[in-house]
């Protein structure tokens, strides 16, 4: 009995000993590396979109250069311009939030990208006023105003400058696609359209025009006429 005690007791103490071995090889196996994290994707405008985009502004007068795609520093100070007048960060290049302002067609990989918050202006996004510069404010808010604040300059949607282009297809004075989309052919046709009926024959959509054609506007656009008559009627007094 006492022989099988001692043949017994050094294969106990070699299985624990290997067991041993293994747990600690286990525990000091080294961590699997994260993977890179990917970087995301940078938006970019089409030359299309560029070109639309400088055909809209030569409208609002923001642009004189010609609507060919191709930037420069004429065409980034002119959509500085517009950023700073439709509440986004002037930036100088068509990111999404500026094209969407503009109602301008995004391509399916740029609609996967989304908006940039920091193209967006927002009271938290601007630098905190100095004291100086609080103090002007203050006295210069509480100066009596000069007169009535202009109200924003008048925008017809896409939907209305489809309705427009098929109206004027009809009376074949556009030869174009009824698209929604701006072009110089649809400004010179929209001025034909003006001088044959007595408008004011700036080739701009406005409510004018649009109501004329029998286009309907929206509540907002409605608005905004009213201002603008409220506005040119108080200029005038």
């Amino acid at each position: 009995m006492l022989k099988k005690l001692l043949l017994i007791l050094p294969l106990l103490l070699i299985c624990s000993g290997s067991t041993l071995a293994q747990g600690t090889a286990t525990e000091t196996a080294p961590a699997k590396t994260a993977e890179p994290a990917k970087k995301p994707a940078v938006f970019r405008s089409t030359k299309g979109q560029v070109s639309e985009a400088q055909t809209l502004l030569k409208t609002k007068k923001f642009y004189d250069g010609e609507a060919t795609g191709v930037t420069s520093a004429e065409w980034k100070a002119a959509v500085k311009k517009y950023q700073g007048e439709n509440g986004l960060a002037k930036t100088g290049s068509l990111n999404r939030a500026t094209l969407e302002k503009m109602e301008i067609k995004l391509t399916d990989k740029q609609k996967e990208i989304p908006v940039d918050p920091k193209h967006l202006a927002s009271a938290e996004t601007k630098p905190a006023k100095t004291e100086k510069a609080a103090s002007t404010t203050a006295k210069t808010e509480s100066k009596p105003s000069d007169g009535p604040k202009r109200p924003a300059p008048f925008q017809a949607n896409k939907d209305q400058i489809t309705a427009l282009q098929t109206k004027l297809k009809e009376a074949r004075l556009f030869t174009g696609e009824a698209d929604g989309s701006r072009s110089d052919s649809l400004k010179e046709a929209v001025k034909k359209y003006q001088e044959a009926n007595g408008l004011k024959a700036t080739g701009g959509i406005n409510a004018e025009t649009l109501e004329k054609m029998g286009i309907a506007l929206t509540d907002k656009q409605k608005e905004q006429v009213a201002a603008q008559a409220a506005y040119d009627a108080a200029k005038k007094n």
